[in-house]
């Protein structure tokens, strides 16, 4: 079954959003290691900036994979 746009996109979400509380707990256990002392907020805000991203990748590499899929689907002979 075809996986829609909008679901690849709520997935994506669902994935980063999972990961967005593990990413920031780690910026505040690892940065201090590297020297780098921010506020909660700058680590919440930071997150937010990094779960845009790969909210964003998420759903680019979904797309490329359906597409290659769909693709070799098409090229197969019936």
């Amino acid at each position: 079954m075809k996986q829609s746009r909008a679901m690849s996109l709520v997935e994506a979400v669902a994935n980063v959003a999972v990961g967005y509380g593990v990413a920031v707990v780690t910026q505040i256990l690892i940065f201090p290691v590297f020297g780098l002392h921010t506020t909660l907020a700058q680590n919440l805000k930071m997150g937010a900036v990094f779960t845009v991203v790969s909210i964003a990748r998420s759903f680019a590499l979904r797309r490329l994979f359906e597409a290659i899929r769909v693709a070799s689907s098409n090229d197969r002979p019936n």
